[in-house]
């Protein structure tokens, strides 16, 4: 068992041409003895985005803070804090802030989808 604060996690940026300011803290993991799903805390500053992309796995994501859109398949939808989404696999997608401050979400992906 694992009771623990985010706060107390180190976030890593995230380093690619493809990504505009965003970091990711991993909550969840094989370290905490989730050896099949890996839950992470993605933080996107002002202007950030994650990657245009589609990958063969699903992921469950619930917005923490903010404001943003989620583009799911040429289809753009605003999300707040409270929303929540799944990504079936294969399905093209990408996350942008859309407000002044941090978009916070949390993101649930198979091992695989955490590399």
């Amino acid at each position: 068992m694992i009771v623990a604060h985010e706060n107390d996690v180190f976030a890593t940026t995230i380093d690619s041409p493809l990504v505009k300011a965003a970091a990711m803290k991993v909550l969840v993991g094989e370290q905490q003895g989730w050896s099949d799903y890996v839950m992470r805390v993605v933080e996107l500053d002002a202007d950030g985005f994650s990657p245009a992309h589609a990958h063969p796995w699903p992921h469950i994501n619930y917005m923490l803070e903010g404001q943003g859109t989620l583009l799911v398949d040429g289809r753009q939808q605003s999300v707040q804090a409270g929303s929540y989404a799944f990504v079936p696999a294969g399905t093209h997608h990408q996350f942008k802030n859309a407000g002044p401050g941090k978009f916070r979400f949390i993101c649930i992906v198979p091992k695989e989808g955490h590399q």
